[in-house]
């Protein structure tokens, strides 16, 4: 049925149900009577205008009346009554009197007849249309029994190709407990779970609780996965742009939803004051990091984002991702692409000249620990000539503030990456003590599902049957999404004076191998099918990161999950001394390298080798 006659024939239902109502409600208050009186006519016919003015207004006539519910009640309800004070008013006015008997009997009649004629239909159609479950479908547990699990209980069994069949719900709350919804029966609270599964030989679990907090859902997750079944959720209420939840946003579950991370409240206020309508310039924009970064300021409306990287087809990515959004096809962002090496001194102040930033991420840098292992000149090189040439030519070129991307890595090195890492943030240390420009560091572990993590590592070896491989199972490292990681960055940004080395509460170090096993689980296998393997620890590998050593702790917060670490610089002179030799044409690397993870590690002794 098109549009157009859709519309025609529920205004002439409407219009049926308005004159039966008005005169078989006269006519059973007033019996024998004639219905040819003035004033029933005048009424009968104010009360079609007015019904269908208030049926558009309410919007009677857009609504989908196959899954009609409260909200469509209530706009009946709105509509019948707003049209009956329109017939009570007129009557009063017109004849000076008001039927107040026959208007609340006709109110009766008008709200039950219009009310039915839609939820007929919505019955009809459940009936009608309902189609017998399929042999094929999986027996689905919904935890949650609230608005999101009972719709999407609804949406599964009216759904045009079900492939699942719920079968119990569980819920915490007492009172639903033995209750039926959609005629699925709410079974036990979340504490009966593991026998629920056994009991009811289900295959397929969907978490349905949007409002859970993170770490009590991280907690139900992990319960799940380890049933062995596979497991779906809801986004949580920070992701759903609207309250209710479609069966189209049911996803698998991911490997950060088992850390339970809760979101962070950023101070809007001072990033705003930082990014909107200012430029603002990203080094390795293309990366992990750095492309989040983009999507998480372009949030904030600059007036130019300019994404500078070495690799095209990352840029050319990032770039049409962002040209999606409305606020860059409206031209309230322009986005400008830069191809460009950071090792390139001369370039890298040609760009700070022409587009003058107002902000600065650095987020372009190698590290991939045992890769730059191998080739220690590259890390040199890019972390620390690459940063010093951008750190230089922002404070030539007087950009307000400059955020270094840095790592846990720099703690305590036992490897080039890491001391690479940690003189770069001597360099914006040293540099902030004489520049305009705040210059600030920002370190955290790391990231899940960046392109340097075990996670894609660990997802190619699944799908080629395994081994899994970890390197040590005593082996912990620190984690956060991306998403977290950059909000954080631009937030720590926002609080730069000039010189800090901010450190991002990563919370507990999650051990290597037991990621392995919830990969594997979440993949669909057993333990025994997909093996793990030790291989031993690769050149330039700890066991643990540090975020802080002993003497950079610094207890108190300067925002909810950043803290500033005492983190002591060399002197200007040192510094360069030390840049100076590696610049030498026949220096030796290896006396450089362990010169540089001497100095990150604060031994003196190895210091003199640098004077």
């Amino acid at each position: 049925m098109n549009s157009k006659l859709r519309l025609s024939a529920l205004m002439l239902l409407d219009s049926s149900i308005v004159i039966f109502s008005i005169f078989i409600g006269y006519a059973l208050l007033y019996p024998g009577e004639s219905l040819s009186q003035a004033i029933l006519i005048m009424s009968s016919i104010v009360l079609l205008v007015s019904h269908h003015l208030a049926a558009v207004y309410y919007g009677l006539y857009r609504r989908v009346w196959s899954y009609a519910s409260m909200p469509e009640l209530t706009a009946i309800f709105k509509a019948v009554s707003l049209s009956m004070i329109i017939v009570a008013v007129a009557q009063f006015f017109i004849y000076d009197k008001v039927l107040i008997r026959a208007i609340i009997i006709t109110w009766m009649m008008h709200l039950l007849f219009i009310g039915g004629s839609r939820f007929i239909w919505r019955l009809f159609r459940d009936t009608r249309f309902q189609k017998p479950p399929l042999e094929n479908t999986k027996r689905t547990l919904i935890i949650g029994a609230g608005s999101a699990g009972t719709s999407i209980v609804h949406q599964i069994q009216h759904s045009e190709s079900p492939t699942l069949k719920p079968v119990a719900f569980l819920d915490n709350d007492e009172q639903k407990i033995g209750l039926q919804i959609y005629d699925v029966s709410v079974v036990g609270n979340m504490s009966c779970l593991e026998n629920i599964v056994k009991k009811l030989q289900i295959e397929h679990i969907i978490i349905a609780i949007p409002s859970m907090q993170k770490s009590q859902l991280a907690a139900l997750t992990n319960r799940c996965v380890a049933t062995g079944i596979k497991t779906q959720t809801t986004p949580s209420l920070e992701d759903l742009w609207e309250g209710d939840v479609s069966i189209s946003e049911i996803r698998d579950v991911k490997i950060e939803d088992l850390l339970g991370r809760e979101e962070i409240s950023l101070d809007m206020s001072s990033i705003s004051n930082k990014i909107t309508n200012k430029t603002v310039l990203v080094t390795g924009a293309g990366g992990s990091i750095g492309s989040e970064l983009c999507r998480q300021i372009i949030r904030f409306t600059p007036q130019q984002l300019i994404l500078v990287g070495h690799g095209e087809n990352s840029i050319y990515q990032i770039y049409m991702e962002l040209n999606q959004l409305e606020t860059v096809r409206n031209g309230d962002v322009d986005i400008v692409q830069v191809i460009a090496d950071i090792r390139d001194r001369k370039r890298m102040f040609h760009i700070m000249e022409t587009y003058c930033p107002d902000m600065v991420y650095h987020a372009a840098a190698h590290k991939h620990v045992p890769l730059m292992e191998a080739n220690p000149t590259e890390a040199i090189k890019n972390n620390i000539f690459g940063t010093k040439n951008v750190a230089e030519a922002a404070h030539e070129n007087k950009v307000s503030n400059f955020v270094l991307v840095s790592t846990d890595k720099a703690v305590n090195p036992t490897n080039i990456m890491g001391a690479t890492k940690r003189f770069a943030e001597i360099i914006i240390q040293n540099l902030a003590k004489e520049s305009e420009t705040n210059f600030v560091a920002v370190r955290f572990g790391n990231v899940l599902g960046s392109r340097g993590s075990v996670i894609p590592l660990f997802k190619k070896q699944i799908a080629k049957g395994g081994p899994v491989t970890v390197t040590d199972e005593r082996m912990t490292r620190y984690f956060m999404t991306i998403p977290e990681a950059s909000r954080l960055v631009i937030q720590a940004g926002s609080l730069a004076r000039g010189g800090e080395v901010f450190v991002l509460d990563m919370g507990e170090p999650v051990r290597i191998v037991d990621l392995a096993k919830n990969l594997i689980q979440l993949s669909g296998y057993t333990l025994e099918e997909m093996p793990i393997k030790v291989t031993g620890l690769r050149p330039g590998e700890k066991l643990y990161e540090e975020l802080l050593d002993s003497s950079e702790v610094q207890e108190e917060q300067v925002f909810e999950k950043i803290f500033i670490g005492n983190a002591t610089p060399l002197t200007k002179e040192q510094m360069n001394i030390i840049l100076a030799k590696m610049q030498e044409p026949n220096a030796d690397i290896v006396e450089i390298k362990n010169t540089l993870i001497a100095i990150a590690n604060k031994k003196e002794a190895n210091l003199a080798l640098t004077v």
